[in-house]
C-alpha cells in the first residue's frame, strides 16, 4: 500500500473507531479488510500524529506538592510533577519527565504558533520523545548559540532543534553563533547584522518557550558545564557572584537576580526578561537543580514547571516546610 493510500485508511479507520466507537471487527467488515490490518492502522494512525489522545483531569486537583509549590512561589502558574519512584535512577527519572513534557508540548503547540528552544540534556531527552504533530506555518527557532573554542556546536544543538521541527512539520531557524563571545563589542557588532536580527525577533515574537535550568554538579551533567563551554576564569567568576544556575546560558544568583552579571553580557542567550514575559514552559529533573529551581522560582523566572516527583519533593522540604526525607541523601539538604 502507498503511503498515501495507507495514510488514508488509517484516517478512515480512526474516525470509525474514535468518533463512531465501533470496534474493530466492525471496522475491518466495513473497510473489508482484516481485523490486524484495522489494529496496524491504528497504530500507524498514532505513530504519524494522526491521532492526538488527550487524557483530561476533571477534578483538575494538583497534587500536595505542585499545591505547595504554587502556594510558595507565587509567580508561578501552573506545576506538573510528574509521577516517578524514587529508587530509580536520576536518568530514568529525566526520560519520564521528558516523555511527559513532550507529550504535554502537543496538547499546547500547534499551527501559527513559534516555539522558541534552549539547546541543552533535558531538551535534548524531550525531543527524542516528541510525538508527530502535524502544524501548519509553525517555526522552531533557537534560543541561544552553541559555539565553544571546541566547536560550533551545530551538530548538537541542530540536531536537537531539528527533532522539534520535523516532529510538527515546523520551519527551523537555528542560531549559528557563540555559546559565549569573547567580548562584548563583537557580540553587539554581531546583533547588529540583519541575519541576526531576524532570529533575535522570531525569539522576541515567540507564543512559547522551551528551557530547563543548568547546574554545575548534576546526575544527569548540564550540558554547558560539561561541553567545554566555560573556562576556569569564568567558574572563579560564578562562585564570587554567587550563582546558582543559568537559564538558556543566562545566569542568574541564588536570590533569583540576573542583572549586572559580566558573562551574561557575552552570553548568546536570551534576556531573562523574555523568560518572565512569555509563557515559558521549564523543564526540571534531579536532585542537584533544586537549588538552581529553588532561586529561579524565587526570582519569578518560572511561570510555568514540569519537574520530577522526587526534585519537587526536596524542594518543598528544603526550601518550604524544611523537613528531610528519609529516601533523600543527607548531602541535598545542606
Amino acid at each position: 500500500m502507498e503511503e498515501k493510500d495507507r495514510t488514508y485508511h488509517a484516517i478512515h479507520a480512526a474516525q470509525l473507531y474514535y468518533y463512531q466507537n465501533l470496534t474493530t471487527d466492525a471496522i475491518a467488515r466495513e473497510m473489508g479488510v482484516s481485523r490486524s490490518s484495522v489494529s496496524r492502522l491504528l497504530a500507524y494512525a498514532r505513530e504519524n500524529g494522526l491521532v492526538s489522545i488527550q487524557v483530561i483531569d476533571v477534578e483538575d486537583q494538583p497534587t500536595s506538592l505542585a499545591r505547595a509549590i504554587q502556594s510558595h512561589y507565587k509567580e508561578t502558574r501552573k506545576v506538573h510533577v510528574v509521577p516517578v519512584s524514587h529508587i530509580l535512577g536520576e536518568s530514568d527519572w529525566l526520560e519520564r519527565t521528558a516523555q511527559y513534557a513532550a507529550n504535554y508540548l502537543n496538547t499546547i503547540f500547534d499551527s501559527d504558533m513559534i516555539m522558541g528552544v534552549a539547546w541543552g540534556a533535558t531538551i535534548s531527552a524531550i525531543s527524542r520523545h516528541l510525538q508527530p504533530k502535524t502544524t501548519h506555518n509553525s517555526h522552531i527557532v533557537q534560543l541561544n548559540g552553541a559555539g565553544n573554542t571546541r566547536t560550533m556546536g551545530i551538530e548538537y544543538a541542530s540536531e536537537i532543534i531539528l527533532r522539534f521541527a520535523d516532529a510538527y512539520h515546523a520551519s527551523v531557524d537555528l542560531f549559528p553563533v557563540p555559546t559565549f563571545f569573547d567580548f562584548v563589542s563583537a557580540k553587539e557588532a554581531m546583533w547588529k547584522e540583519r541575519s541576526i536580527k531576524r532570529i533575535l525577533e522570531l525569539q522576541k515574537r515567540a507564543d512559547l518557550l522551551l528551557h530547563s535550568i543548568g547546574a554545575v554538579r548534576s546526575g544527569v551533567p548540564s550540558h554547558i558545564y560539561s561541553g567545554g563551554f566555560l573556562e576556569e576564569k569564568d567558574y572563579q567568576e560564578l562562585r564570587r557572584l554567587d550563582i546558582a544556575g543559568d537559564i538558556a546560558t543566562v545566569f542568574f544568583r541564588r536570590d533569583g537576580s540576573f542583572h549586572n552579571i559580566p558573562l551574561n553580557q557575552r552570553a548568546s542567550g536570551p534576556d531573562l526578561d523574555l523568560i518572565k514575559e512569555k509563557r515559558a514552559i521549564c523543564v526540571v529533573s534531579g536532585l542537584a537543580k533544586a537549588a538552581g529551581l529553588h532561586a529561579a522560582l524565587s526570582g519569578g523566572l518560572v511561570k510555568e514547571l514540569i519537574v520530577d516527583e522526587p526534585t519537587a519533593r526536596l524542594l518543598v522540604n528544603k526550601y518550604i516546610t524544611n523537613e528531610k526525607d528519609k529516601y533523600l541523601d543527607e548531602k541535598y539538604y545542606i
